[in-house]
């Protein structure tokens, strides 16, 4: 029998003991999600101490312990030690990021490529058409990539400071599809991954799907802090990390040298898998004075590298490289072929040949000044800046003051003709009483729509 009477007592849930059925902790965890998806728990809501609910349901501890850890994993709930469980902030939609949820109106929602550029891919891939090995890229052969295709992406990668060898390396379907092979090859359900408080709403979607946990760290100005990443490791078991260093999205910082080596010395003790998601390393290396190196090079045995093309050179192309160690070799592969079976090496050939000819260098710098000029209209409409921010970000973080939800401020904007994205779309784990916007600059067709569409967004702020 329970040890309090609950007659009258304040819970902040109490699902109906009548609806119960064994395994109770499966029927538990059924009930809280569908108490979350129905919008009877809002996000931020602190759920009861697992020895109430217990006593509540006059059921075993570990009961509601393994009820609590079967929604963690699914996404729907997390931990803060010393404070409790509260409802995750996305638990009850889904926040993958697409441009479905923004046709019709000036899109500053979605991180496009300053797709302008395109149009200088458009003479490569007639030549490649015109190849006469082009129907050695129409078949399943080299299902990693073929081989003077994956020297070209080690020539693209050089200069960012990643030295590789083929055997080493992989030609996948673009950093996401590399984000989906990580964690399908290297982690299993309920490990745990830390990341940054704010971070990849497409990575927080996969590791629910694949329902890993995700551990938010606090950062500065400087990336992640690694005194706060330390604390919970050592408070709990923590399978992974991930990053991206040179450009975070979607706060836009990026991290100091620095701050890399010192977080490579927690990563190395405590023997974590790193994913480096490094697709803006081509705004960064040899344009800010303090990059040095990517943290693969700080960690080549613990680090999987990924280096996208989608914003460097051609977003449709879908091509991306991966480049990880010995350890990873063989469950890389194996998850390639389970996930993809191969890449098309039709694309990889245009981007290959991009790369080889030029152009490659020629897109990505026009796309640079193209970023340029985007943050010089933003900061005409929106001065305030921000130590650590990416002066070429293709995106901004902007902090603003409002009592409206999430939702409610993303609905008022689209009836006015533009769509952003809130801050609670990227959250990883706890709420936080700050609120921003992200604002794409590089998905606008010119950049006089970007102007306009910045203009109703400062009218609507006030």
């Amino acid at each position: 029998m329970p040890v309090n009477s609950f007659d009258h007592y304040p819970m902040s849930w109490k699902p109906e003991k009548a609806l119960l059925t064994r395994p109770y902790y499966q029927s538990i965890a059924a009930l809280l999600e569908q108490d979350i998806v129905n919008g009877f728990l809002a996000s931020g809501t602190k759920l009861p101490p697992q020895r109430e609910l217990a006593d509540f349901l006059d059921l075993n501890f570990t009961t509601i312990t393994r009820a609590y850890k079967l929604c963690e994993r699914r996404g729907l709930i997390y931990a803060t030690t010393g404070s409790g469980t509260f409802v995750a902030p996305n638990a009850a939609r889904s926040i993958t990021i697409s441009t479905e949820s923004s046709r019709n109106m000036l899109d500053l929602a979605f991180v496009a490529s300053f797709e302008q550029t395109n149009e200088l891919v458009e003479e490569t891939l007639q030549k490649v058409v015109n190849k006469n090995y082009v129907t050695r890229l129409l078949n399943y052969n080299d299902p990693t990539g073929i081989p003077h295709q994956k020297t070209a992406g080690l020539n693209w990668m050089k200069s960012f400071g990643i030295q590789a060898e083929q055997e080493r390396m992989a030609i996948v379907s673009g950093a996401q599809n590399a984000l989906a092979i990580a964690l399908t090859a290297l982690f299993e359900p309920g490990q745990r991954i830390a990341t940054d408080l704010y971070t990849y709403s497409n990575f927080i979607e996969l590791a629910k799907l694949l329902h890993i946990q995700l551990v938010p760290i606090d950062g500065d100005t400087s990336g992640m802090l690694p005194d706060e990443l330390e604390k919970h490791c050592a408070q709990m078991k923590i399978h992974g990390i991930f990053l991206m260093p040179s450009c975070s999205n979607p706060t836009t910082i990026m991290m100091s040298d620095r701050r890399k080596q010192e977080l490579a010395e927690v990563i190395r003790k405590y023997q974590l898998i790193l994913i480096e998601d490094d697709i803006h390393a081509f705004l960064t290396a040899g344009i800010i004075e303090d990059y040095k190196q990517p943290m693969f090079n700080l960690l080549p045995e613990q680090t999987i590298y990924i280096c996208g093309t989608s914003k460097s050179i051609c977003s449709g192309l879908r091509v991306a490289y991966m480049v990880y160690s010995d350890a990873f070799h063989h469950k890389i592969l194996q998850s390639i072929y389970t996930i993809n079976v191969k890449t098309s090496s039709f694309d990889a050939e245009v981007i290959t040949e991009l790369i080889l000819s030029g152009v490659a260098s020629k897109i990505a710098n026009q796309k640079k000044q193209l970023a340029q000029m985007a943050n010089v209209i933003y900061t005409n409409y929106f001065p305030q800046k921000r130590e650590g921010e990416h002066p070429l970000s293709f995106y901004r973080w902007l902090p603003i003051q409002t009592n409206l939800n999430s939702s409610q401020m993303e609905m008022d904007l689209k009836n006015m003709g533009i769509s952003v994205f809130h801050s609670n779309r990227f959250m990883s784990g706890r709420s936080t009483k700050d609120h921003y916007l992200r604002i794409a600059l590089s998905s606008t067709n010119t950049l006089d729509e970007l102007q306009m569409g910045l203009d109703t967004l400062k009218q609507y702020l006030g």
